[in-house]
């Protein structure tokens, strides 16, 4: 049997009884129907703020109480230590102990370090914190020159590769089809970096982060001993956020769970935004194909967002024409979300502060506002804002809360503070009095600065105390210290006053009260680099998500130029198009209509005798000069062939590999849409089509008519 983690303390009087009814009644039909039914496989669909970890903590909570599988036998996947933290204080709450809930890398290196020593003799290799270095020695050996942001780029290709579970060998022709190149450096001898990466890492003696689940699902493969053990220990799974599962969790989950039928999966195919780590929602999707009979259940309701906001995410997915259920409101009216226009970045960033001020000014806690973006530069104008204002703020993903030297201090102070605990003294009266020697006090400090962020981390930690003693009513200060080490090993930050700064991809899975969206411009949502219809549709995923990352109001804003003064080349981002009813004018002016302010429609309005080209789709007249290219705007579902697309990219991906030129160089992605879609049958049709010109039709002419009739047998 696989050892249970030890526990530092025990509840110091039995949790409330629980009852099976009890569980069920909390909880909506649907939510209902997915507790209700603990055994066998499932599939949940839940939609944003539908109650999906409440859904699941239940169907766990009532599957142990009501006698259908023992604690100790559930194994709780997710993808992020935080909501692993989470679900395991919610089954707390519900009475259930014992459930092992942990994130993929975490289960998998638990098993690692056990069967290591029976499967491959001694201990498990030392895992490397960062493959950089490793990666620089494996590329300088090759003669690859590098710079940080190379070796960064270069480091996120390795990891494509290994959670897709492909090798040097298999690498090349997997990054041809998906159309990959990383730093310049074509997939040959990518492939061979890949091989290089591995030989350095091994001469080191050490793995890396992916190792942990590849060696994993190597012991299991090889050894039936060992998987019928883990098979015996853990015979109930569910697994939170599946669309964001790539191939190798995928195969380590298929060995966990062996041929039993006892897994839940919970996601979102509208909230798929990590697919270029190579995630897939397609495991999702296709759930019901590997399980014939499984149950599908929808989770429609959202108890999250206002009505205004809900129905504005609705507008903004539906448009892509994504799935046809929709978020159904649970919530109370709240104010219409709303687009500012920006003379530029600074202005709106200033205009943002100015308004997070007022809201904190008016009661509104700093924690329930946050202010999210789509890349992590463009926090920095923001940050400055926010101090200037005088506005607390933190940035997701900066400095994490148990590395604060305070907070360090802190929990030492606490831990020595067990021995003579007082039982006669509440716990959070206690931990405030231990916590005043550094500087903590009922009252917050006047002003801001350093002062002000020691103390709204001292007293999250008088307010963890507080939360405490709410579920657990006879909890201690031994108690608490095992809760801060247990938050601290999986970096799970109590609730720290400041209004929070995030990107869109670091807000996935959290809430507040206020979200203001900065950045709502094209080149940014969608930003740039997203060519082809699966990356743009991604972005707007992307959107979706933030969208809905708010409770009672939604702010958005944009900025026509990037720096005070600059030329006003920008527009509000396409995807906000469909939302002019909600959002006004502002939206409307993302396709130039009526009401754009002049700096937007400047950008729109086709030069003086331009050939007027209209939308195959809608018939929107197109500007842009993909858009003209495709003949359609880039809203309109594409009616090309797939498939043919594809093979024209892999084709130009080689031509430009062999040519040492950037891809668009051969031809954009544009051009091969309409390629694809038209179908040319001889060199006088292809020289119709737009971006295929006298030169390129020289050079490409004859190899791009055999991609189209499948006889392609070399680049050009």
């Amino acid at each position: 049997m696989i050892p249970a983690p030890p526990s530092n303390s025990s509840p110091a009087r039995p949790a409330p009884l629980v009852t099976p009814d009890d569980i069920l009644d909390a909880l909506d039909p649907d939510q209902r129907e997915v507790a209700s039914s603990p055994l066998g496989a499932m599939c949940v669909l839940a939609g944003a703020g539908s109650g999906k970890t409440r859904a699941i903590t239940h169907r766990i909570a009532y599957g142990v109480t009501s006698g259908a599988y023992r604690p100790s036998q559930v194994l709780a996947v997710t993808f992020t230590a935080r909501a692993a933290a989470e679900m395991r204080t919610r089954l707390r709450a519900l009475g259930v102990a014992g459930v092992q809930a942990r994130t993929f890398h975490s289960a998998a290196l638990r098993q690692l370090h056990y069967f290591w020593p029976r499967a491959v003799g001694g201990a498990a290799p030392e895992i490397v914190a960062h493959k950089g270095a490793i990666v620089a020695e494996a590329a300088s050996r090759l003669r690859i020159s590098t710079d940080k942001a190379v070796v960064r780029d270069l480091s996120a290709e390795i990891e494509w590769a290994k959670v897709g579970m492909l090798t040097d060998e298999t690498y090349p022709a997997a990054a041809i089809r998906a159309g990959r190149e990383a730093a310049g450096v074509d997939p040959q001898t990518m492939g061979r970096l890949l091989a290089q990466y591995e030989a350095t890492k091994t001469g080191r003696g050490v793995i890396d982060f992916e190792d942990v689940l590849l060696l994993m699902v190597g012991i299991l493969e090889e050894s039936d001993e060992i998987a019928r053990e883990v098979r015996g220990q853990y015979r109930h799974f569910v697994v939170d956020e599946y669309q964001d599962v790539n191939a190798v969790q995928q195969r380590l989950l298929d060995l966990w769970v062996g041929e039993r039928k006892d897994v839940c999966v919970v996601g979102d195919p509208a909230q798929t935004i990590y697919s270029f780590t190579g995630a897939s929602p397609a495991h999702l999707t296709n759930f019901s194909m590997r399980h014939p009979g499984a149950r599908i259940v929808h989770l429609d309701r959202n108890y999250r967002s206002s009505p205004q906001i809900v129905d504005l995410a609705n507008r903004v997915l539906r448009r892509a024409g994504g799935p046809a259920r929709r978020l159904v409101a649970q919530g109370q009216a709240g104010p219409s979300p709303t687009l500012t226009t920006y003379a530029d970045d600074p202005a709106e960033a200033a205009g943002v502060a100015k308004a997070v001020a007022a809201l904190v000014e008016a009661g509104t806690p700093a924690a329930e506002i946050a202010v999210l973006y789509r890349t992590n530069a463009q926090s920095e104008v923001i940050e400055d804002a926010l101090a200037e204002a005088g506005v607390p703020y933190l940035v997701r993903g900066g400095e994490r809360f148990f590395s604060r030297p305070e907070v360090k201090r802190a929990v030492l102070l606490l831990r020595g503070a067990v021995r003579s605990d007082d039982p006669e003294v509440s716990l959070p009266n206690a931990v405030g009095d231990v916590l005043s020697s550094l500087g903590w006090s009922p009252e917050p400090p006047a002003g801001r600065g350093a002062v002000r962020e020691q103390w709204e981390s001292l007293d999250a930690l008088v307010q963890l105390a507080v939360d405490l003693v709410t579920t657990a009513p006879g909890a201690r200060m031994r108690e608490l210290v095992a809760d801060l080490d247990e938050r601290a090993a999986a970096q799970h930050a109590p609730t720290v006053q400041g209004v929070t700064l995030a990107s869109l991809h670091a807000a996935k899975g959290l809430e507040w009260d206020v979200v203001f969206l900065v950045g709502a411009s094209e080149g940014l949502i969608p930003i740039a680099m997203a060519e082809g219809v699966e990356a743009v549709e991604e972005e707007r995923r992307l959107l979706y998500v933030g969208l809905t990352r708010a409770r009672r109001e939604l702010r958005l804003s944009w900025a026509q130029s990037r720096s005070a003064g600059g030329r006003a080349n920008r527009r509000p981002s396409r995807f906000l198009e469909a939302a002019g009813e909600v959002l006004g004018d502002g939206a409307r002016a993302a396709r130039g209509g009526r009401g754009a302010s002049p700096a937007t429609s400047s950008r729109r309005r086709p030069r003086t005798g331009a050939r007027r080209v209209t939308c195959a789709g809608c018939g929107t007249e197109l500007v842009s000069a993909s858009d003209r290219t495709r003949g359609r705007c880039a809203d309109c579902p594409p009616t090309y062939d797939a498939d043919l697309f594809e093979r024209l990219r892999a084709w130009r991906l080689e031509v430009a590999t062999e040519a040492k030129v950037p891809a668009y160089a051969v031809f954009t992605d544009a051009t091969l849409e309409a390629i694809a879609e038209h179908r040319p049958a001889d060199r006088a049709a292809l020289s119709q089509i737009r971006g295929v010109g006298a030169r390129k039709l020289d050079l490409y002419g004859a190899a791009v008519l055999a991609v189209l009739t499948g006889e392609e047998s070399s680049p050009a």
